[in-house]
């Protein structure tokens, strides 16, 4: 294997590197990187050069993603010159090369972390980088060095609460209400969903169990910006979003889900023949749970049951609670026996007053939300017993799997 041997010349503050000789190589040129004195020059007898192209045409593009016997490289031209840097992201792998420049700094596709284009450094006060690759012209044709000359560096973070392993901690079975509806919180008003997930939790604490009631309207939470729609390999657990952004609060429903309910009843309004607004703001947030099993094979809602509670002024009935059964179930949640309790009056009925008075009077829809704690108890109780729900499942059939071509 050649050797390229290599001299520096100080120019200013900067160091410029040029090639002297590299014995079967002919005319060329080595290119590194301008205006970085901290760059240590290795002779390297492990080089591994391989042709990317005529360098008039790779001119063409700022930035494009190139793999190279396997090597993912982000190349870069800007300003006259060429700079390669891994094509994979720290964070999450995401496809540098196809991002884009600021400046001289490569921003992810995926969730936008940046590296310098010539150095991999991130930005600075970050103590990360990708690693840069060693380029050469020759004869017109630009050549990259795939035994990286700089190594990956992961910038030191604390772990993630949401990230520790799936644990029921001991204890009696507890259940965890949500409140989907949506009001002035300044001046709340009666919810008649509410009022009877209310029942259920006070319910449930007769019984012995631990009770936590979420309202959704009081937590301030971003909406699902779509990294799914990206890549499904965006989509990251924990939520891409609340990984980057502390003051989301929506890590109080991950934790309720995945972590600390047995039991999970979400209550809903209808709203034109569907779940709230702040019903598919959670559940479109929820995806990160459901697609852990389309990228990784792994079941984040285990031994857990949910059921419903589904009250409207108007009808529809049966597709909000078919669509919460359906996600939810995607999820991996079970289901006991009658998994919804619900309530319309009709799609003639427009005298809401008359609703929230049949809600509050009714002994009888009282009734039927102790007796939907009931079958969640004694579903909840079985699986909590047995501990035998599967991590990973059989993939044949479900989302997102190729069949056997």
């Amino acid at each position: 294997m050649a050797v390229a041997v290599v001299q520096s010349t100080k120019i200013g503050n900067s160091f410029r590197f040029g090639l002297i000789h590299a014995p079967g190589f002919g005319q060329d040129h080595l290119l590194t990187p301008r205006g970085s004195a901290e760059i240590e020059v290795v002779h390297q007898t492990n080089q591994n050069w391989q042709r990317l192209g005529s360098v008039e045409d790779l001119k063409r593009r700022d930035l494009q993603q190139l793999d190279v016997g396997h090597t993912l490289i982000a190349l870069s031209y800007r300003n006259g010159e060429f700079g390669a840097v891994s094509g994979r992201c720290n964070h999450a792998g995401g496809p540098l090369g196809q991002g884009s420049l600021s400046d001289d700094y490569i921003v992810c596709p995926w969730h936008n972390w940046m590296f310098h284009r010539l150095t991999g450094k991130a930005q600075p006060g970050i103590q990360a980088a990708v690693p840069r690759y060693a380029l050469r012209i020759q004869d017109g044709d630009l050549y990259v060095d795939i035994t990286a000359a700089t190594q990956r560096i992961h910038a030191p973070h604390a772990k993630h609460p949401l990230s520790r392993d799936i644990v029921r901690d001991p204890g009696p079975l507890r259940v965890a209400g949500i409140s989907t509806t949506v009001m002035n919180v300044e001046f709340p008003r009666y919810s008649t969903s509410e009022d009877l997930l209310q029942v259920s939790l006070g319910y449930a604490g007769s019984l012995g169990i631990e009770t936590r009631l979420i309202r959704l309207n009081d937590l301030r939470f971003r909406a699902c910006e779509g990294y799914y729609s990206k890549s499904a390999h965006a989509c990251t657990w924990p939520c891409t979003i609340t990984q980057m952004d502390s003051a989301d609060q929506l890590d109080a429903v991950y934790e309720a889900l995945v972590f600390w309910a047995d039991i999970v009843l979400i209550a809903t309004p209808i709203r034109w023949g569907g779940p709230s607004s702040l019903y598919f703001k959670m559940a479109e947030r929820l995806n990160c749970v459901q697609n852990q099993i389309t990228i990784h094979d792994r079941v984040l809602i285990r031994n857990k049951v949910a059921a419903f509670i589904v009250i409207g002024g108007q009808d529809n009935v049966q597709a909000v609670a078919g669509q919460m059964l359906m996600f939810f179930g995607e999820l991996g949640f079970s289901f006991p026996q009658f998994p919804f309790i619900a309530h319309s009056r009709g799609w003639s009925a427009e005298d809401m007053e008359n609703n929230v008075a049949e809600v509050r009077a009714s002994t009888e829809l009282r009734r039927g939300a102790h007796g939907l704690v009931d079958r969640c108890v004694e579903l909840a109780g079985r699986l909590v017993a047995a501990d035998a729900a599967p991590a990973q499942i059989a993939r044949g059939g479900r989302k997102a799997h190729d069949l056997d071509s």
